[in-house]
């Protein structure tokens, strides 16, 4: 049997402006007529009219689909790639967050492969690579700019699907700290909260190796100590940067070591109440920490030292105690409510773990919990 260890990036241009490299970026990549897919929050920012300035500049023709909204859903995907294909585009370019960087990646998916996004449920189920896709991302949290994640909410069936292939890693990434600066506070918060909880998921992880360890390591470090800092002075470029590349490592640790049951739960969270997706990690990522701890004792140690926290040498003890520092950690980013701040009760938690099961999350969390470990775990976080 083989053993190595494997790294999937795109192409990253990091540093302050290059969100203006857009137009070259797409250019270079072949692109004529350019379909560029946003939200309206970022519109209102200016970013997008910026990069389709960028885009035009380079003899590139533009389409706007701006019908994105937080926890991208099923129908957005096939209104936009309707958009996509009734403009004759042939690249796809996005300005924004995750969810536009998701749904994107979903017009992607269903324009080069038929269907609808939900027939991609999973993992490896992308046979045809999507267009071109150059991303300019004006969050530092979810990190779909550089992953093979898409993430999609499906209202008929309320839940959240993962879609997981190398065939939708982006192409280009402009890593830019100045979109960052229109972030709102509850944003900068929400995002980097999951920055974090993707770089302690991915250290956790089945699959992870030692690349994607020593990403995860420094991820926490740098999204731990820079997002209140960027919170308390949402100006200063240095530590928007700062948060920046924490998401960027973030990012490539979970895109290839995958996740765990922090985020399967979150999921089924977001999917079920349209919950945020930081504040349902914030509040599930300590109590899956102590969960997880006696299959990945060595590994947790080494996340509490990178975040300066002494250990016990009692594993039970050790557990607890760098719960209460990730909770401590969550406090510092505004966060960690419990759920039935977002409207969910007992009576929910059934569904919610049965659905939790099913993610392709799962599969990489390093314990197995059971439908009824899910449902005390969520009891846990109510």
């Amino acid at each position: 049997m083989l053993d190595f260890s494997r790294l999937v990036v795109p192409e990253v241009i990091s540093g302050r402006g290059v969100h203006r490299l857009v137009g070259r970026s797409a250019a270079n990549l072949g692109a004529r007529r350019v379909l560029v897919v946003t939200d309206h929050g970022v519109m209102a920012a200016g970013w997008t009219e910026a990069a389709c300035a960028s885009l035009e500049e380079a003899g590139l023709e533009v389409v706007v689909f701006a019908g994105v909204t937080p926890n991208p859903r099923v129908e957005e995907v096939s209104a936009g790639a309707r958009a996509y294909r009734e403009a004759g585009c042939n690249a796809i370019v996005v300005v924004g967050g995750g969810s536009p960087v998701d749904c994107a990646k979903g017009i992607g998916i269903v324009t080069a492969n038929g269907g609808s996004i939900a027939d991609y449920d999973g993992i490896d189920r992308v046979p045809r690579p999507i267009p071109p896709l150059v991303c300019v991302p004006t969050t530092a949290g979810a990190a779909a700019d550089v992953s093979q994640f898409a993430i999609i909410s499906d209202p008929a069936r309320r839940s959240k699907f993962a879609v997981v292939s190398k065939a939708i890693v982006p192409d280009v990434s402009l890593l830019d700290p100045l979109p960052l600066t229109t972030q709102s506070h509850q944003l900068t918060a929400t995002a980097g909260l999951d920055a974090f909880s993707h770089a302690v998921e991915a250290l956790g992880s089945t699959a992870a190796s030692p690349f994607t360890t020593l990403l995860a390591l420094e991820a926490a470090r740098l999204m731990a100590a820079h997002v209140p800092r960027a919170l308390a002075a949402p100006g200063d470029l240095a530590e928007r940067a700062a948060t920046m590349e924490g998401c960027f490592y973030a990012g490539l640790a979970f895109s290839n070591a995958s996740l765990g049951a922090i985020h399967a739960m979150a999921h089924a969270l977001g999917g079920t109440f349209d919950m945020p997706h930081g504040e349902a990690n914030a509040t599930l990522l300590p109590l899956l920490v102590e969960y997880n701890f006696p299959a990945v004792p060595d590994r947790y140690r080494r996340l509490a030292a990178t975040l300066g926290l002494d250990l016990p040498a009692d594993d039970g003890a050790a557990a607890a105690r760098l719960a209460g520092h990730l909770r401590e950690v969550a406090a510092a980013f505004g966060l960690g409510a419990p759920l039935r701040s977002f409207g969910v009760a007992a009576g929910d938690l059934a569904a919610l773990a049965d659905c939790a099961a099913e993610d392709p999350c799962m599969a990489t969390n390093p314990r197995c919990p059971t439908p009824g470990e899910i449902v005390r775990l969520y009891e846990q976080a109510l």
